[in-house]
């Protein structure tokens, strides 16, 4: 690091602060203006915003560990989520769906789909709980990776780089909520943006790799051993069904396995929804054809990510073999961008994964905070709160989060077990009831209360009871124990009434076992619907090959495996192609049925309107 990199790292941060105080006032209306921006704002600005969101250094720090340890093969373990496979789903269908609803948080939906009576308030309230919880971990995630990556590359105290990148953070996202988020992040994307174009440039031109070279695994106590790799199995990206790797990466051996299962539990998840940061921005968005919109462009900017970690890799490869092989891959990342690159670009970089760090935890904050404000404190507390009290409970709502997140910073010893915990413990207890109460009629509040309930204790039992669980286990412990409550809740309780149901259906219009509800509706109606659920289905076959084909095509060009990535190109042109037909063009079709719709919030009183 030179003068030059610090000034330009401080003069973002000094950008990034000023854009986020400018911002205060349009916040600072309403909640509808500090958690959805008035649901006014552009479909670029939302996907530009989102992808900023997922391009976290936490995530990326993992992601090149996976990719340098296992080489492109690694890029299938991250189908646990460092993919973002789900938007694949939010693309096609589900974003849609959470948009016709036109409620502010997940929570809030609990009550269109479930009523306004006890068991939707212990829905609803259960739902808060649980996305609350989330978000304090998922701060926790990314306060600890930002710290690492942080006191690596400026030879800092890895505590102090913790508080200075979630104090610095805080400040705008408390200031100016989604406003904040979304601007801030889209100043924050173009720099990452330039970040990658320029890693991978050099690392391409400069940096090749050899026939043999060696990298290094962590052991499951403590140490690292050191692997030596040829670059034809370092660069194929068809994946083995088996692997021989030590210590902690030794979990996925069974490497056939591994990736049925994170394609499982992925379309589980994708189909089931999602809540925090993700979901906000669908729920601002302007229309279906915008939610549309916004998700196609959110994949097309994420999928730069790949080409990235590879080149970061195939740079931690190069250095090890001019000085010491990188012991710890978690810490390539860092250790690229302090030795690699030049005096000047190094800043420019740096500001830009700073931006990815900061951008993430400004959106988890963000949707979190509303939570406790719209579906605690405003509904079971003081529902005659004013403006002015809501916005105050949102910044000392915000302000909580973050503390509790690093007080949680504690208790895991690295960022991948915090992300396996997140993805297979605390996810899982929150994934099978959001899945089955978008496609089974029956399901009920209570239910679905329970179902989340018994998640939450069982993750957090694991954590401290059962803790070498693996990943496959635990995914398995905690989702089998959120299923059996979901079932046992549900036909111990009594259905939702029909009329709830039938305004939910007509809202919302979903896929699934809803026999007892379609009946009820006009004949004309439902084969407009039915036609929309069909094209939908079709085009989330492609959309899933497609999104991971996306990622592919430039990861092979980095590594020069042209007759790979020629045959990738031509999938994703023939995958492109049958999307457009299947789904891209019926976007500003699909709308003319919101007409014939009631408003999706008539079950809801004023005051949550």
């Amino acid at each position: 690091m030179h003068t030059i990199d610090y000034v330009i790292i401080v003069g973002y941060l000094v950008a990034l602060i000023g854009l986020g105080l400018y911002l205060q006032r349009k916040a600072s209306k309403s909640i509808d203006s500090f958690f959805l921006g008035d649901r006014n704002m552009p479909w670029w600005a939302l996907g530009a915003s989102g992808m900023s969101s997922n391009f976290d250094v936490s995530g990326t720090m993992i992601i090149v560990a996976m990719i340098y340890a296992l080489g492109l093969k690694g890029f299938f373990i991250e189908l646990r989520g460092g993919i973002v496979l789900i938007m694949a789903f939010l693309m096609v269908f589900m974003g849609k769906w959470n948009r016709r609803a036109q409620v502010m948080t997940a929570a809030e939906w609990m009550q269109l789909r479930f009523g306004r009576d006890k068991a939707g308030n212990a829905a609803r309230i259960l739902s808060a709980v649980a996305n609350l919880l989330f978000a304090v971990t998922v701060v926790t995630y990314f306060a600890q990776g930002g710290g690492i990556f942080l006191a690596k590359i400026l030879g800092i105290n890895a505590e102090f780089a913790t508080i200075g990148i979630i104090g610095l953070a805080t400040i705008y996202t408390v200031a100016s909520g989604l406003y904040g988020v979304v601007y801030t992040d889209v100043m924050q994307g173009f720099l990452v943006f330039i970040a990658i174009i320029l890693t991978c440039s050099i690392a391409f031109i400069n940096y090749p790799l050899a026939e043999t070279f060696q990298v290094s695994v962590p052991l499951i106590e403590d140490g690292f051993r050191t692997l030596n790799v040829n670059i034809e199995d370092w660069t194929n990206i068809l994946p083995s069904w088996k692997m021989n790797l030590p210590g902690e990466y030794g979990q996925y051996n069974l490497f056939g396995i591994a990736i049925l299962f994170y394609l499982f539990k992925t379309t589980i998840e994708g189909s089931g929804g999602s809540g925090g940061y993700l979901i906000q921005r669908y729920f601002a968005a302007k229309s279906d054809r915008e939610a549309g919109l916004l998700s196609l462009f959110w994949i097309f900017l994420l999928s730069f990510r790949w080409p990235f970690v590879v080149a970061v890799a195939m740079m931690g490869i190069a250095w090890g073999a001019s000085n010491s092989v990188i012991q710890n891959p978690e810490e390539v990342l860092p250790a690229v961008l302090s030795t690699m690159i030049p005096v000047g670009l190094t800043g420019l970089v740096i500001a830009g994964l700073i931006a990815a760090a900061m951008s993430t935890f400004d959106s988890v904050v963000n949707s979190g905070a509303a939570y406790w404000v719209k579906d605690i404190y405003q509904r079971f507390i003081n529902p005659e709160a004013s403006e002015d009290q809501l916005i105050i409970h949102s910044r000392v709502a915000s302000i909580l989060i973050v503390v509790d997140g690093y007080l949680l910073t504690k208790q895991f010893k690295n960022i991948n077990d915090i992300w396996g915990w997140l993805t297979m413990g605390l996810g899982s207890g929150l994934i099978v009831p959001q899945v089955i109460r978008w496609y089974w009629w029956r399901f009920n509040g209570y239910g679905f209360a329970s179902g989340v309930l018994a998640g939450m204790i069982a993750a957090f039992s694991q954590l401290i009871f059962f803790p070498d669980f693996t990943e496959y286990e635990l995914f398995m412990f905690v989702g089998s124990i959120s299923l059996a409550a979901c079932i046992i809740g549900t036909f111990l309780t009594p259905a939702v009434d029909d009329e709830i149901l039938e305004n939910f259906y007509k809202t919302t219009r979903p896929f699934g076992f809803w026999g007892h509800i379609k009946k009820k509706m006009p004949a004309q109606k439902m084969k407009g619907v039915e036609a929309e659920n069909k094209r939908d289905i079709f085009s989330t076959v492609l959309a899933v090959p497609w999104m991971l084909i996306l990622c592919i095509t430039p990861m092979l060009f980095m590594v020069r495996q042209w007759e790979e990535f020629g045959i990738a190109l031509i999938l994703l042109v023939s995958l492109s192609i049958g999307l457009y037909f299947t789904w891209f063009r019926h976007l500003s079709t699909e709308n003319d049925l919101d007409s014939e719709q009631e408003p999706p919030i008539n079950s809801l009183s004023s005051d949550e309107r």
